[in-house]
């Protein structure tokens, strides 16, 4: 089995461009286009490279979970900000959220229908779920942490109802079966249902 061609590169540096080499491959072909093999070549480096550093299938999709929630939070840090300075104001909460989604339903869109198929990959692998599990904290935490700004009483609560509700709402847009008849995605109108979905979270039982 072949060695990465220049040792002096960290691994780190190289597992990241594995990670996003393979979720590229899932972007384009779906899981079956997933293999050492393929991350190699699309990669440009020696065959080999990809099974050194992720030994299992398995290994190299639990790689992309970790990947995908980085680049998720580091969307929400450039495009919503609101960890550092959560600010208060539903209005102000809800235009930066439909921001992001607005960034994730065009240029981020590729991304986004990777870690779909890459997540229905755990309901088949007990041994992925935990991976998957992980990957998915930070959101809620963030969620968290917005919503408890914003007043909430069960913060925890609200949040994975926010998240679900998000990623229902990018799956039924990106890949639903109204998806292609749909008009193109409208910061607007994303912005105004991002604030019902807000009211909605912290309405009272």
């Amino acid at each position: 089995m072949s060695t990465p061609e220049n040792p002096a590169q960290q691994p780190a540096d190289r597992r990241t461009l594995l990670a996003d080499t393979a979720i590229g491959l899932v972007a384009a072909a779906g899981l079956r286009g997933l293999t050492h093999r393929a991350v190699d070549a699309a990669a440009g480096l020696p065959a080999g490279s990809t099974s050194y550093y992720f030994r299992t299938r398995t290994a190299l999709i639990a790689a992309c979970y970790a990947r995908l929630a980085e680049l998720d939070l580091a969307d929400l840090d450039r495009d919503a900000p609101l960890a550092a300075q959560v600010p208060a104001d539903r209005d102000a909460v809800a235009a930066a959220l439909g921001a992001l989604l607005h960034r994730w339903l065009t240029v981020g869109r590729e991304r986004q229908l990777a870690r779909f198929e890459l997540s229905l990959e755990a309901a088949r692998n007990p041994d992925l779920q935990a991976d998957l599990h992980q990957a998915g904290l930070g959101s809620r935490a963030l969620a968290a942490a917005v919503l408890t700004a914003l007043g909430a009483r069960r913060p925890q609560e609200s949040a994975d109802l926010m998240v679900s509700w998000t990623d229902g709402l990018l799956y039924d847009r990106l890949a639903g079966a109204l998806a292609r008849s749909r008009p193109a995605p409208d910061r607007t109108e994303l912005t105004a249902t991002v604030r019902r979905m807000i009211d909605a979270a912290l309405a009272e039982p």
